[in-house]
């Protein structure tokens, strides 16, 4: 029964030992025991600080469908056991079967592995049992391409890219999968705001702007030169934010766009980046 119950539940051994005591070996009174003891624990625990976590990517479907979460939780410690990293899998996972709206929605799914159990179910008796504050911070998902992922400082940093090619041919080829991979290391090395100049957030460019203009005005420049300084000064905030203007970080003497360009023509296929997503733990 104590295994039974360890299975349908994933607490602990002794936990479950003295869940079936209590209730004198009712399963289902057991069950909602561990389940409340779980909640109050996560309750007691939910205020406390979460700096540090792991980011989980997944590629599924023959590179069609690709997911990337991020679970954090108190310390390092945590970060690297084995019952932190299954559960940051199964997030993962759970992601990929039904694509939840936001963490506060994958919360209330039950989880596909184990439908009597709930995410938050599963959340709460692992903070029961790591005894550390957890949460599921973010998550991503991506169906319209190929994808790639990249991960890097330990599980850190996490980035995924989409990516279309006209013929899925190409796709699977090596020379493409490399490309992909090196953009992915490039999004994670530079930090883009955005793919072009145009998705820049209207109301970060008109900050940097004002930023620029202010500059200008403090150095007692006429209206007609600040102007023109500031347009240089948005060019090179655009060249520096927007991942196809900015420098390979492999080879600075081309762009992002030249490098897509090249992989282009030596493949002989249309290539473009349609988006992508960039985790970062406690960032």
């Amino acid at each position: 029964m104590v295994k039974e119950l360890r299975d349908k539940t994933n607490a602990g051994m002794m936990d479950c030992k003295k869940a079936l005591t209590d209730t004198s070996g009712d399963m289902e009174k057991a069950i909602d025991l561990l389940r409340q003891k779980g909640l109050a624990v996560a309750q007691k625990r939910a205020g406390r600080a979460t700096s540090e976590g792991l980011i989980k990517t997944s590629i599924e479907n023959d590179g069609k469908l690709g997911v990337m979460v991020e679970v954090n939780c108190e310390t390092d410690f945590v970060a690297k056991s084995d019952a932190f990293i299954d559960f940051a899998n199964n997030i993962a996972m759970q992601v990929a079967e039904t694509a939840p709206a936001s963490p506060a929605d994958l919360m209330e799914q039950k989880f596909v592995k184990n439908p009597a159990l709930s995410i938050q179910d599963m959340l709460n008796e692992l903070v029961a049992k790591l005894g550390e504050n957890i949460g599921v911070k973010r998550c991503a998902k991506f169906n319209e391409g190929v994808m790639e992922t990249y991960i890097h400082a330990g599980g850190k940093l996490g980035v995924m890219v989409e990516m279309a090619c006209e013929n899925d041919a190409f796709a699977k080829k090596p020379e493409f999968t490399e490309f992909a991979k090196n953009i992915c290391m490039h999004i994670a090395a530079a930090n883009p705001v955005s793919i072009r100049r145009e998705e820049v957030p209207a109301d970060l460019a008109e900050r940097e702007r004002n930023i620029f203009i202010q500059q200008a005005i403090d150095s007692g420049k006429p209206a007609n030169i600040a102007e023109k300084m500031v347009g240089g000064k948005m060019d090179r905030f655009f060249a520096e934010s927007c991942l196809l203007e900015q420098k390979f970080v492999k080879n600075p003497d081309i762009s992002v766009q030249d490098l897509i360009k090249e992989m282009a023509t030596k493949l002989g296929t249309g290539i473009s980046i349609k988006r992508f997503a960039r985790f970062q733990v406690g960032a």
